[in-house]
């Protein structure tokens, strides 16, 4: 499903990747999977977050952008949390 939001989008996911900024929330998503990916989470926690940020949830999280100004969730390895934080774009 092709998501277009009115601003790009801003994600970071602390202790892993700096902010970036994407002009379409399915490329922000793209990122953070990709990211995701590359850390040592356990199967819960994959498969969660892999459903929370699947291009499925593009809508969910459009909506979410637009009303409530964010979206955050932790990822956790092992015990150390990571937020992951999208946001739309400071202009």
């Amino acid at each position: 499903m092709s998501v277009e939001l009115p601003f790009p989008v801003s994600v970071e996911i602390k202790g892993v990747a700096k902010v970036a900024t994407f002009a379409k929330l399915p490329d922000a998503l793209d990122a953070v999977r990709a990211s995701l990916a590359r850390l040592p989470l356990d199967e819960d926690q994959a498969g969660y977050l892999a459903d929370y940020f699947s291009p499925a949830s593009a809508k969910r999280i459009a909506h979410q952008l637009i009303h409530v100004g964010a979206v955050r969730v932790l990822a956790f390895v092992g015990i150390e949390s990571h937020l992951i934080d999208l946001r739309p774009a400071a202009e």
